[in-house]
């Protein structure tokens, strides 16, 4: 018997990188899952490739009419929402602070930060009822380590470490957990943002050399930490940010 046997989870940004990992390692252990994400057909092949465990519906996390459908297509499906997985996520390009326009801003919060505040609206009164749930939101290093370059999303993603250390010390009583999970810089659709530049081994070599472990996260190490930190493996932990980085923010 797979580690989520039975349980229903909800994973946004899940049609490609860390969110579609997480989908199918969570599937692989029993789970069903709603995949969400802007990317309407990329969730529906991920949910069609997964078979009769998942379903899909395109979602805007900044939009809380969309992020309501998303819970209520999930609830629709599979009857309720076990674990909630806030993994959609967005970035600025790499420059100077002074370079990012309000407009640019405004998105990276909405979608990092104000996202995870309409999932919780809908979600977490459906926990509060069984008095039982598990929230894991996908922060960064960037919010630990911060580093020039990146600042407002290092901003934004400091946010989604530290709320949801405070979201565990509210839930906590309702027999809710909620976790981070920080991982190190991946080989995902945004490293050119990350880079600001083109995508060389030469750039990946640079970011390597600041990694002990010699190199980036991969989307299956996201997966396996998710994992633990959903199943009862974890059920005493709560409130803990777990870097993901190959030693980065020693």
């Amino acid at each position: 018997m797979g580690a989520l046997q039975g349980r229903v989870a909800l994973i946004t940004g899940a049609a490609a990188g860390f969110g579609e990992a997480i989908a199918r390692r969570f599937v692989a252990e029993g789970a069903k899952v709603l995949v969400a994400d802007l990317n309407g057909e990329g969730a529906q092949a991920v949910a069609e490739s997964l078979g009769c465990a998942a379903r899909a519906v395109r979602c805007d996390v900044s939009s809380r009419a969309d992020v309501d459908a998303a819970v209520a297509a999930c609830v629709d499906a599979f009857g309720g929402v076990d674990i909630l997985v806030n993994n959609a996520g967005t970035t600025h390009r790499n420059q100077s602070m002074l370079e990012v326009d309000e407009t640019t801003f405004d998105r990276v919060f909405a979608v990092n930060v104000k996202s995870i505040f309409h999932t919780t609206q809908a979600v977490v009164p459906l926990m509060k009822a069984r008095r039982s749930g598990c929230i894991v939101n996908i922060g960064s290093t960037a919010g630990i380590r911060p580093r020039p370059g990146l600042t407002w999303y290092n901003a934004s993603k400091g946010a989604v470490n530290l709320l949801s250390k405070s979201m565990a010390a509210e839930l906590g009583p309702d027999g809710i957990r909620v976790n981070a999970v920080c991982p190190v810089m991946s080989p995902t659709a945004l490293i050119e943002q990350f880079l600001g530049g083109p995508d060389t081994p030469e750039a990946r070599a640079k970011i390597e050399a600041g990694i002990p472990l010699g190199r980036m996260s991969t989307p299956q190490d996201v997966a396996e930490a998710t994992l633990y930190l959903a199943s009862d493996a974890a059920r005493f932990i709560t409130g803990v940010e777990l870097p993901v980085d190959g030693g980065r923010t020693i």
